[in-house]
């Protein structure tokens, strides 16, 4: 039988039972479209964590830090490193040694200082944190009001919206104004003879110009420095020598005159390149963490979540895959004196078999077309109802849902296969009928 007779008489067939069969291919649609809807909000779902995380820049940062660093002294796995005691230092040596390293194109260390700001004569208590250039480009600045630092070292502030409305009741009246830091100022001095140095620590002050207000915590609020509420140029809050947590171990453990990090953020090229490096300080002794290590696991979290939505949505599919069995059995009684002449004029059991199976492919075929245009549906009314209650609770509008073209062509290609799958015994049926009893059937 030739191919073209071949479609031509299973969709002749489909349309003489025009109720039946519609009813079967809706039943299709419906399991497509669940399958459709499940799969492409775990897609999304997965897709906006990612975006956070990119426009975050994290993907291309590496938190460096020093295994002697006492607050990691009583870990588990520090105590087991028989080298913990003699691991290096992080310290100016340190960093100009992984500023070297290939793909690496920003070495700066974590600021983050309590200080007190005081605007208007009014005094607030806040910290206050260090912003490096490459900053301008990261997730929260795209909704700044005002101006980035317009140098990498100079005497500008950047003000949380929060707090500015601590300041001023509407935040766009600060830009241009200037507040006062008060904050603590740390010297190391040499000890005499090369013996032991000592730490003053100084009470300081110094007037900032107020250019610009965050509405967002810098980096998605995923690093320390992001819950700061003022922000200054990583240089000059370097040159101002804040005081730090790590002063008291630089003190009783580092070189005299040299300065000693907590911790420093390394900015790669590309995130394709962090892995690399970061390999590259592991070898060189210091602790490292990434953000790469924690997607490993959100990956495997969303292949797992993408795996039970599509099992979910494919029990609708298996559903209507009896009803295919269904109809097509009806189908096979209705035509026995068709499928008797068939055989009398000289169709093979093979013949009769593709009439059913493709009977059974139209139904895949237009049920899994209609079910990914219903899905696509469902996941456009989700996302409408997200952003109705975003909106609702002040939050910006996500996109959380996404139907790939791989998802469309897989969906189709699913629910045929499902179909052919589910007209196999139908068919089977319709091939053992003997044509003399075929055509003795009213």
């Amino acid at each position: 039988m030739k191919r073209q007779d071949l479609v031509e008489l299973a969709l002749r067939n489909v349309r003489n039972s025009r109720l039946r069969n519609t009813l079967t291919t809706l039943g299709i649609a419906v399991g497509v479209a669940s399958l459709v809807a499940m799969l492409s909000l775990g897609i999304g779902l997965q897709q906006f964590a990612n975006s956070r995380l990119k426009s975050s820049g994290l993907f291309e940062t590496i938190f460096v830090t020093s295994r002697q660093d006492w607050r990691n002294a009583d870990r588990d796995e520090d105590k087991k490193d028989p080298k913990f005691e003699e691991a290096p230092a992080l310290d100016d040596n340190a960093r100009r040694a992984i500023g070297k390293i290939g793909n690496v194109v920003e070495v700066q260390p974590e600021i983050r200082a309590m200080a007190e700001i005081e605007f208007n004569g009014k005094p607030y208590a806040s910290f206050i944190a260090g912003l490096p250039p490459s900053a301008r480009d990261a997730e929260g600045f795209d909704k700044l009001q005002g101006n980035f630092f317009s140098a990498a070292e100079v005497d500008e502030v950047l003000v949380q919206q929060e707090f500015a409305k601590r300041l001023d009741p509407d935040p766009k009246n600060l830009i241009g104004k200037e507040l006062t830091l008060r904050f603590a100022r740390r010297e190391t001095q040499m000890g005499e003879n090369g013996g032991p140095g000592s730490l003053s620590i100084t009470r300081e002050q110094r007037t900032f110009r107020i250019v610009g207000v965050l509405e967002e915590e810098p980096f998605g609020g995923m690093r320390m420095i992001s819950r700061a509420r003022a922000f200054i140029p990583t240089a000059t809050a370097e040159k101002m020598n804040l005081m730090q947590f790590s002063d008291t171990q630089q003190l009783v453990r580092a070189a005299p005159g040299t300065r000693v990090y907590s911790m420093l953020t390394v900015r790669t090229a590309s995130s394709a390149k962090a892995e690399q490096v970061q390999n590259t300080i592991k070898q060189m002794g210091f602790g490292t963490y990434s953000f790469l290590d924690a997607t490993k696991n959100m990956r495997r979290f969303f292949t797992v979540l993408d795996l039970f939505l599509g099992i979910f949505g494919s029990l609708a599919l298996a559903v209507a895959s009896l009803a295919i069995v269904n109809t097509l059995v009806m189908a096979v009684l209705e035509r026995r004196r068709e499928i008797g002449i068939m055989k009398a004029l000289g169709a093979s059991d093979i013949d009769v078999k593709k009439i059913f199976f493709a009977e059974a492919a139209a139904m895949g075929v237009v049920g899994g077309v209609l079910g990914v245009v219903l899905g696509w549906l469902i996941g456009r009314a989700i996302n409408l109802g997200t952003n109705i209650y975003l909106a609702r609770n002040n939050m910006p509008a996500e996109t959380l849902w996404s139907v790939p073209v791989w998802l469309v062509l897989g969906a189709v290609g699913f629910s045929v296969l499902v179909s052919i799958a589910a007209g196999i015994y139908p068919a089977a049926r319709a091939a053992k009928l003997d044509p003399v009893q075929a055509l003795r059937y009213e």
